[in-house]
């Protein structure tokens, strides 16, 4: 889970990220816990907590509060937000899962949504965290951003996850399906996942800056940064698709590879996607010079982190 020693950077390697990521998923966790107490209607409440407080690892609230304490913001101000971006990936991971999408059996190494609750029950769930989100974040928020900037961030949010965003990445991953890759090419590969999984880091990562109070500059910085580490995380989704156990991802391994879907191994191979992860890894670090290096080392590490991560 960690990177392996002689992968971080030396101005990082006295970080704890380790303690630094467990520290911040159980503060995310607490306060998502709080976000949906257990009302009626108690099905879909259930629904919604089964897959919202499973054990995930918090990468985008982290990363959200992590580019907040980049540029002077704090944990308390960020959290509204990153848990919002968290119950939008959860609500899109319950919306993959359906049978009419990626049709899968785990997540988080627990049954989908729809096995335990029923694909009715699961589409109202995911409706219900895609309104919470930003429910949460302008309600919990109040008084603590000046409300110029969580118009900013609303806008940011909505457009990371239509048409132009997650759904727009979705629909061309879909439509991919059983494509042969010469004809596919690199540029949709990059365009599913930049807009798919990348999209949403990018989100996390400008909200967090948006509610620390940061300049444009920092902005779009953090911005290029989560696009790198979004694309990163795809390419190293794809290799362990192929490459780890199923009781190891928490997930069904080889399920892209038998549903036909473009995947970096099945286009450039298998050696060639471990070196497209490296290059973002590095590309992603370069957009982190010239911020403080110890308010840098979370995402510094974070990168490092994607790179070397066995599910």
């Amino acid at each position: 889970m960690i990177p392996p020693e002689g992968k971080s950077n030396d101005h990082n390697s006295a970080f704890d990220f380790k303690s630094y990521m467990i520290s911040k998923a159980e503060s995310v966790n607490s306060a998502l816990d709080i976000s949906v107490p257990l009302r009626e209607p108690l099905t879909v409440q259930e629904a919604v907590r089964y897959s919202l407080l499973a054990a995930g690892k918090r990468v985008r609230p982290m990363l959200c509060i992590a580019s907040c304490e980049l540029v002077g913001g704090n944990e308390a101000t960020a959290m509204p937000a990153a848990c919002a971006v968290e119950m939008i990936h959860t609500s899109s991971l319950i919306h993959d899962d359906l049978p009419c999408m990626d049709n899968a059996d785990l997540r988080r190494g627990k049954p989908t949504n729809h096995k335990v609750f029923g694909e009715d029950m699961a589409v109202l769930a995911d409706d219900a965290l895609l309104a919470l989100a930003f429910e949460h974040m302008t309600v919990v928020s109040s008084g603590l951003v000046a409300p110029e900037r969580m118009i900013r961030a609303v806008a940011e949010l909505a457009r990371a996850i239509g048409t132009t965003g997650l759904v727009a990445g979705q629909m061309i991953d879909l439509a991919s399906e059983k494509l042969n890759p010469q004809d596919a090419g690199l540029e949709r590969l990059e365009f599913i996942h930049l807009h798919k999984t990348a999209a949403l880091l990018e989100a996390a990562a400008v909200l967090g800056v948006i509610m620390g109070g940061g300049t444009e500059e920092e902005i779009e910085k953090l911005r290029k940064y989560a696009r790198c580490i979004g694309l990163l995380f795809q390419v190293v989704d794809d290799i362990l698709d192929v490459t780890e156990s199923t009781e190891e991802l928490g997930k069904t391994a080889g399920k892209d590879v038998m549903a036909g879907k473009l995947t970096y191994p099945r286009l450039i191979g298998l050696e060639r996607s471990r070196e497209v992860a490296e290059k973002l890894r590095e590309k992603a670090e370069e957009q982190l010079l010239g911020f403080d290096s110890d308010k840098a080392a979370p995402l510094v590490a974070l990168a490092s982190y994607i790179a070397c991560r066995h599910n």
